[in-house]
């Protein structure tokens, strides 16, 4: 089943609990993009904003390390369980005791790959790490478009995945809306961050209500044509 995270990198910060209130029933959780101007060229939240959002919802959270020192961070981070804790594959070269670290505060770990980096460096770490981001734009701020050839990403992953029998979450994160979301989920993936799309828009509850029309509008075909196979 999709699920769809609202990034709140692109919500009204000066009205953030409301924004999360207001969204709190209609989506599976949160994202949050934590910056620090070296991996990437912008600053944005740090652990104490983690906490404040975590004593508004109990929703989970997917806290996203855009960060050059990933293991200091991760020793830092409570959230609740079923939270997802993604680290970039660019930033550490000990990716299987990080996720292990990672699965003893009873979170998700998770890893992303650049646009620039080719998918195929995630392949022999899935059997330690379940849930891979396909970044779709160029990390760092919001409202990036979508890149095409991520698609080919997610189609070599979930094939990787299947021919390997591997059960691996594909996510993606940029660039999401109502014009692609769907033949994402058709293709395979299932966790979406979604900024720009639900944030920028008048109703922000009858966006993501729409967005996950979408998805299961997708989820439906695909059922049906394996019950034709």
């Amino acid at each position: 089943m999709a699920r769809i995270f609202p990034s709140l990198m692109a919500a009204d910060l000066m009205n953030m609990q409301k924004e999360i209130e207001h969204l709190d029933p209609h989506c599976d959780g949160y994202h949050l993009d934590i910056m620090d101007d070296h991996f990437v060229p912008n600053i944005t939240f740090g652990i104490d904003f983690i906490d404040s959002v975590n004593k508004i919802t109990a929703r989970p959270l997917w806290v996203q390390l855009l960060l050059d020192n990933v293991e200091k961070w991760v020793d830092k981070i409570e959230l609740n369980a079923n939270s997802i804790l993604t680290f970039h594959i660019e930033s550490t070269k000990d990716i299987r005791n990080l996720a292990d670290r990672i699965k003893k505060k009873n979170i998700v770990p998770s890893i992303s790959i650049n646009p620039n980096t080719p998918v195929e460096r995630v392949f022999p770490f899935l059997d330690v790490v379940h849930h891979v981001v396909v970044m779709s734009v160029i990390p760092g701020f919001s409202g990036a478009p979508f890149l095409p050839e991520s698609i080919e990403k997610v189609d070599a992953l979930v094939s990787y995945c299947q021919n390997a029998g591997i059960q691996c979450t594909v996510a993606m994160d940029g660039g999401i809306g109502d014009e692609n979301i769907g033949k994402l989920v058709y293709r395979g993936a299932e966790d979406f961050v979604v900024g720009s799309a639900i944030f920028s828009s008048k109703d922000r509850v009858d966006t993501i209500k729409k967005l996950y029309e979408l998805c299961k509008k997708e989820e439906k075909s695909i059922r049906e044509v394996c019950g034709r196979m």
